[in-house]
């Protein structure tokens, strides 16, 4: 392990990269699986420098490039999907000019997909420290071990990672503990935490697990953003939490860092009105069969005059994302069947309560036209208002906003089926926009998107929501800043 002299760090690479940050020289970050860009914008504004991505979707690709590589000379090759399993570290700083591998980066973020670590024990993790292209040998959880390669050949002198709760006992075992034995065989000092978004400015309750690591040479101990906002969570976030952090106890956490949830004499959680409230009012009834127009064609103005709320304003006038008084991109589906269920649905509801609610609709217009059960227009007319899902079966599938209080996670599946975030305002009677969809995941304004509706749902689901990424980045920022002041 590579010691320290004194107060000098022993291992020259690393000992270059403190001194460009004494320097002033903005942290360099290499965004692993990096989808759109949430982590990148959370980082780009702490003052990171986002010097490259690796992310397999074409489209999320290229809407990481339209965000933070637009005007380069290297634009294409940064727009390119590459699959990181035939993506080699020093091929990537090849292609898009970063230099020499081990000088490239400063700090590595992202998170392999959970399914990565399915199968791979604490062996293969430990086997990957000393074999970095082990992956070949063995491709169960490729992903995984990939990653661990670009750590061992880039040497950042720190790491961010995210996953889903479900890590923390994936498959019978605590892997994020894994994850902290294996990087500290290779030289680094890890801590995780579970953090919900909500508690750190997000309008959505949204729970992750994120670690953090440090080169031992820097003598940092990881920590995690305190809470900017408070609530109680629901039950079922409450108890979902509570499985996850039994496991952590169960299973073995010593890296585990207890989050900080602050008090009631924080604010308030940022609610869905507070998110999407400015936003134009779009009637769920003027929207027509047919692909929805995307880009600057679809621009329109903000509503409600200058008096919006401060997250609302912080979205509109996001550093290097700022509109010129209104949003692209603010479009619907076309759900004709349901507008009336949406419009009579109370506020916070769930699907047997929207079944409940069509078939209270179409029995009304059954009687007004004199329909009876026997009839075959009954049962079309049936088929026409009601929804065919098992109300037992599917309890989760639709929810109706509440306006005073922050929304459920946007998952990736959102780019098919927008029913589980229908808007507040009844009298739109609508599923959100995929404009609102970013606002609430903390997207600005300004930042683009690829593709048409579908994709463009699918990035918001599956990022990172730049605030949270941003809380984060301060922490690591102020820490990396002070370690390299303390240099000779």
């Amino acid at each position: 392990m590579d010691m320290l002299v004194g107060s000098r760090v022993a291992d020259p690479i690393i000992a270059r990269k403190l001194e460009r940050l004494a320097s002033g020289a903005q942290p360099r970050v290499v965004d692993l699986f990096s989808g759109c860009g949430g982590i990148s914008l959370g980082f780009q504004r702490a003052g990171f420098q986002i010097a490259a991505a690796i992310e397999f979707d074409g489209q999320a690709a290229r809407a990481h490039a339209k965000n933070f590589h637009r005007g380069h000379a290297e634009f294409e090759a940064h727009a390119r999907a590459r699959d990181i399993t035939k993506t080699e570290p020093s091929d990537l700083c090849a292609e898009l000019g970063l230099g020499p591998v081990e000088d490239a980066v400063d700090v590595l973020v992202g998170g392999p997909p959970c399914q990565a670590y399915a199968r791979v024990g604490r062996a293969k993790l430990r086997e990957v420290a000393e074999h970095p292209e082990a992956f070949k040998v063995d491709p169960r959880g490729n992903l995984y071990l990939r990653y661990l390669a670009y750590v061992r050949a880039m040497k950042p002198i720190s790491i961010l990672m995210e996953n889903v709760p479900d890590i923390l006992h994936y498959g019978g075992h605590n892997i994020v503990e894994e994850m902290v034995e294996t990087l500290s065989a290779m030289g680094y000092d890890a801590r995780y935490s579970l953090l919900n978004s909500a508690f750190h400015g997000v309008p959505q309750m949204r729970d992750r697990v994120f670690l953090i690591a440090y080169r031992k040479e820097l003598g940092i101990r990881p920590t995690f953003p305190k809470a900017t906002h408070h609530m109680r969570l629901p039950p079922g976030y409450a108890g979902t939490r509570a499985v996850a952090l039994r496991y952590v106890d169960l299973l073995g956490g010593a890296g585990y860092v207890q989050p900080d949830l602050g008090d009631e004499s924080l604010p308030a959680p940022v609610s869905a009105q507070d998110a999407i409230g400015d936003l134009p009012a779009i009637l769920g009834s003027s929207v027509k069969r047919g692909a929805r127009r995307f880009g600057e064609d679809t621009w329109l103005p903000y509503a409600g005059g200058a008096d919006v709320s401060r997250y609302a304003s912080d979205m509109r006038n996001w550093p290097g994302y700022v509109t010129d008084g209104g949003v692209i991109d603010h479009a619907i589906r076309y759900l004709p069947r349901d507008g009336a269920i949406f419009k009579a649905m109370p506020a916070g509801a769930e699907y047997p309560e929207a079944h409940r609610t069509a078939t209270r609709l179409f029995e009304l217009e059954a009687r007004r036209r004199g329909l009876t059960p026997t009839m075959k227009a009954w049962t079309e007319l049936h088929d026409q208002m009601v929804p065919p899902y098992d109300p037992s079966k599917f309890p989760n599938r639709w929810w109706k906003l509440r306006a005073d209080f922050p929304v459920r996670t946007l998952m990736a599946h959102i780019g098919k089926d927008t029913y589980s975030h229908i808007h507040y305002d009844g009298k739109q009677a609508r599923t959100i926009s995929v404009r609102e969809a970013a606002r609430l995941q903390s997207f600005p304004d300004g930042f683009l998107f690829e593709g048409t509706m579908n994709p463009s749902f699918r990035q918001i689901g599956n990022a990172v929501p730049p605030l949270m990424a941003h809380e984060i980045a301060k922490v690591m920022k102020s820490a990396l800043t002070s370690a390299a002041a303390r240099l000779p």
